[in-house]
């Protein structure tokens, strides 16, 4: 069994299935905007499992191989993955491929969401962190900071959309969550 592309397969699998269970879309991004950010992430993900790329600058290790920093990756990885399985299943009906919002939008502030506003993202990137460092390769490093920077620009139109739809508790809940990390609350004197 292959530690590092079955979850990536186990999560693709779940996307395509849960698909199909979602509401309606109310509004939108424009279609090129998904379009170009599907192109990227395809571009991310083809960078880092391209086998052509071996014998690339991008194939030189920035790791040493070592057998604890890899299981410490996959460990991260199968996490990520599961946190962001997670995070799909708890939005549910809620959930579009793009910047949407839905019919009868409402604020998801419970589950993953109680502690980041874009927990998927966050999974996600941390399957790529754990994924670099299992491969220990350049090119995981590369797909990760491209996808790094995708979520932050798609995470900042969902919240523009977020934020006009729903207000004032959008913009409360803002206050007392991270985008992609956890805010850790300090306790009060």
């Amino acid at each position: 069994m292959d530690l590092i592309g079955t979850p990536w397969l186990i999560l693709l699998a779940y996307w395509a299935i849960s698909a199909f269970r979602v509401k309606q879309t109310q509004r939108a991004e424009p279609a090129g905007s998904r379009l170009v950010v599907l192109a990227i992430v395809i571009v991310a993900f083809t960078i880092l499992f391209g086998p052509w790329l071996k014998n690339s600058p991008l194939g030189n290790r920035f790791l040493p191989d070592s057998p604890w920093i890899r299981y410490l990756g996959i460990f991260l990885l199968w996490v990520g993955i599961g946190f962001a399985i997670w995070a799909r299943h708890h939005l549910g009906e809620y959930w579009s491929a793009r910047v949407t919002i839905k019919v009868d939008h409402k604020l998801i502030d419970s589950g993953p969401y109680a502690y980041v506003r874009h927990p998927i993202y966050s999974g996600i990137l941390l399957g790529l962190i754990g994924t670099a460092l299992a491969i220990g390769k350049w090119r995981a490093v590369v797909a990760f900071l491209v996808i790094l920077i995708v979520y932050v620009f798609k995470a900042r139109r969902e919240e523009g959309m977020l934020t006009e739809q729903l207000g004032e508790p959008y913009r409360e809940y803002k206050n007392h969550t991270g985008m992609l990390i956890p805010r850790w609350k300090t306790a009060s004197p």
